[in-house]
């Protein structure tokens, strides 16, 4: 590790100049010897992902006010030659201070997209049937969508479609259909893929459900929904139906609408113990999440149960962020000679990201740090990290009640209240969100360009520092090739 200590700062920074003396030659040595030994190097680390969530350990612009007392800032760097990260199982094994779901953190995974991720990662494609063709399409153009559904689409802010569209579109637009297995981080387009299929195999004039697109949760098939409808909004003839909590149906009722969305319990209700509509007339099944599908007790038996009693030809989509052995067990028993497209994961690079740390000797140093910081670095927006739900919370509180307007995420939150964060931080509202490790993987935020590390990320068993965490932590700036800040 390469340790290059700052000395001379201009006053106005808010840090003064210091001249070395005796002591603050021994503190350094002594700092020299503490950063030594939690030695930030990952040869051999590596970080699994399990379930479609993480594996964590448990767990504007403008100057905040200003500070005359001496800090040392010093360099660190990292090397990740052999870091890696694997994905098994999308489950969640989170710290014990943190209790949200891998189906929360998809959500919320979505809750912040305002627009595509773009990766020149590669698409690999499994065929299992060798004469069908395979070709990209550049172009929406090219799929030959009708032009009520082009027009919502550039309604929407697309205008050429992603990695995963670009392959996966015309797979699932072909005659006679194919059925499809898709895994792509989120972000990348999944949604608008398997909803713009869905609606052009629609017959507007049949009034019966059509399409099922399931998901695992009531928030998540909210969102799917009103993507669906965005998209749909200039053919009005489509009709939607939510199949999720609070939406009721009378025994003996018929449903008319063209597409359902909801989620497994509701549904298989509907279907078996209702017969709210004919199951054999559905031409598309479509199942979202299937990772976190997996993880939710109960679920996949339930989607089990639907996709039985659905036609032999209806065509079959499962997308996922993750692709392991669980998830393509769970797809053998839902879909039959699948073509399977796997959008290699965005790798972190921490080569683009400049680290500092801050020798601090108490709160009140770490406090007025985090000032400086804020009133000497020019940033965009910026995540501010806490080892645990409840300093996270005297943080937030703290600088609310010196005037500024700072976001909190952490496991004490409801969906809701996390929702709404989310999207004041993605809206800029918010531009600082302090937040526990419930953030520090997969979360993707292009403007974001500094992280800070209010406190070190600890391993609650050992603990010692926990270096995988740090290294997702501060991937969250820096990310897409672009200059960070940790």
């Amino acid at each position: 590790m390469a340790l290059t200590k700052i000395d001379n700062w201009d006053e106005s920074l808010g840090i003064t100049n210091t001249t070395p003396t005796q002591d603050t030659k021994e503190e350094d040595k002594h700092l020299s010897a503490k950063i030594e030994t939690i030695s930030l190097s990952t040869e051999s680390s590596q970080s699994t992902e399990t379930n479609g969530a993480t594996n964590q350990t448990r767990d504007e612009d403008g100057s905040l006010f200003g500070s005359n007392e001496p800090m040392i800032i010093e360099t660190i760097s990292l090397s990740t030659e052999s870091s890696q990260s694997t994905e098994t199982n999308g489950a969640t094994n989170q710290t014990r201070d943190e209790d949200v779901s891998s189906a929360d953190l998809s959500y919320m995974r979505k809750v912040l997209r305002n627009k595509l991720l773009h990766t020149k990662n590669n698409v690999e494609v499994t065929r299992s049937l060798p004469n069908s063709p395979l070709y990209s399409a550049k172009t929406f153009e090219e799929l030959r969508l009708p032009d009520e559904l082009l027009k919502g689409l550039y309604e929407m802010g697309f205008s050429a479609p992603s990695k995963i569209q670009e392959t996966a579109l015309p797979l699932l637009l072909a005659t006679p259909p194919i059925n499809l297995i898709a895994q792509s981080q989120s972000g990348t387009g999944k949604t608008a893929a398997f909803v713009l299929a869905s609606l052009c195999r629609v017959e507007a004039n049949e009034f019966n459900p059509q399409v099922i697109i399931l998901s695992p949760t009531y928030e998540l098939a909210i969102q799917t929904g009103e993507v669906a409808k965005q998209m749909a909004k200039h053919i009005p003839r489509i009709s939607f139906r939510f199949a999720v909590r609070g939406e009721n149906i009378q025994r003996g009722e018929q449903i008319s609408e063209h597409v359902i969305i909801g989620t497994p319990g509701k549904l298989m209700d509907w279907i078996h113990k209702f017969k709210a509509f004919d199951a054999r007339k559905i031409k598309v099944f479509v199942l979202d999440e299937a990772d976190v599908m997996i993880d939710t007790q109960g679920h996949r038996q339930q989607s089990i149960r639907i996709q039985k009693a659905l036609p032999m030809d209806c065509q079959m989509m499962l997308f996922s962020a993750t692709y392991d052995k669980n998830v393509m067990e769970f797809a053998e028993m839902i879909i039959r000679d699948p073509v399977i497209i796997r959008l290699k994961r965005e790798e972190e690079s921490l080569e683009n990201i400049n680290q500092f740390y801050v020798y601090c000797h108490n709160e009140d140093d770490k406090y007025k740090a985090l000032a400086n910081i804020f009133g000497t670095i020019s940033m965009g927006q910026a995540f501010i990290f806490c080892h645990t739900k409840a300093s996270a919370a005297r943080l937030a509180q703290t600088l609310r009640k010196d005037g500024h307007s700072v976001g909190l995420i952490s496991g004490d939150l409801s969906v809701e209240e996390r929702t709404m964060a989310l999207q004041r931080f993605r809206e800029g509202q918010e531009r600082v969100l302090i937040a526990t490790n419930v953030m520090a993987r997969g979360i993707d935020v292009e403007q974001v360009t500094v992280v800070v590390n209010y406190d070190l990320p600890i391993n609650v068993e050992t603990r010692e520092v926990d270096k995988e965490t740090y290294l997702h932590r501060i991937g969250r700036t820096g990310r897409f090739g672009k200059e960070g800040l940790a």
